[in-house]
């Protein structure tokens, strides 16, 4: 089951800036290649593009993060201002940087300090993370955040993912842009097309 309904994804792309939505390209899927941290990072490291990782945990909630960086191994916080964190259901918001601090994307591999736990996450400070899922990718957690803004994404602080994706968010090139028709019905057209490519490449991966 594809996570990425439609107007998921019209509420994710809103929250992007125009020139970084262009396609979407599933990097990885629990359902499809397992729940294995090892593949998922074999799926996304030493990718160009930005990513949006969707979660659906035990309790039924769906919510996720933006990676404007590409995920590489880091021992501390990194990345820039364009990462956010967001809810898709039971209710749909989006959490932006609030500046106070810059504790954004997290990618933490066979390190063995408890200082530095092995994971993924966004935001807030070690083992209190925005939002985190650990090596195992059998749990994580989300806590109220500063970073961006957040509350507790689901019922609980501590999460057990039942269904874990990852999109790479494609890029449209600079001939393409400039190429570019303007106008508001042929923008409105080129929105939708986005929304066809996304859905196509969905519905495809079923």
């Amino acid at each position: 089951m594809i996570l990425l309904k439609k107007e998921y994804a019209w509420h994710i792309g809103g929250a992007l800036a125009e020139e970084e939505l262009e396609e979407w390209k599933l990097l990885y899927h629990s359902s499809y290649n397992g729940l294995s941290f090892s593949t998922f990072l074999g799926n996304i490291t030493n990718k160009h593009g930005r990513t949006v990782l969707i979660i659906k945990d035990k309790e039924g909630h769906i919510y996720g993060g933006y990676a404007s960086q590409p995920w590489e191994r880091h021992s501390d916080f990194y990345g820039d201002m364009k990462s956010f964190l967001f809810q898709l259901y039971p209710k749909a918001s989006i959490y932006r940087p609030t500046g106070a601090n810059r504790n954004l994307q997290w990618c933490a591999v066979n390190f063995s300090s408890e200082d530095i736990p092995n994971g993924i996450g966004y935001g807030g400070r070690v083992n209190h993370f925005g939002l985190f899922i650990s090596a195992s990718f059998d749990q994580g957690q989300t806590f109220e955040c500063t970073t961006f803004g957040s509350p507790c994404l689901s019922t609980t602080n501590r999460i057990s993912p039942q269904v874990i994706e990852c999109w790479e968010v494609v890029q449209s090139t600079k001939q393409e842009k400039r190429d570019g028709v303007r106008g508001t019905v042929l923008e409105r057209f080129k929105e939708d097309r986005h929304m066809l490519n996304m859905v196509g490449l969905a519905n495809s991966s079923e």
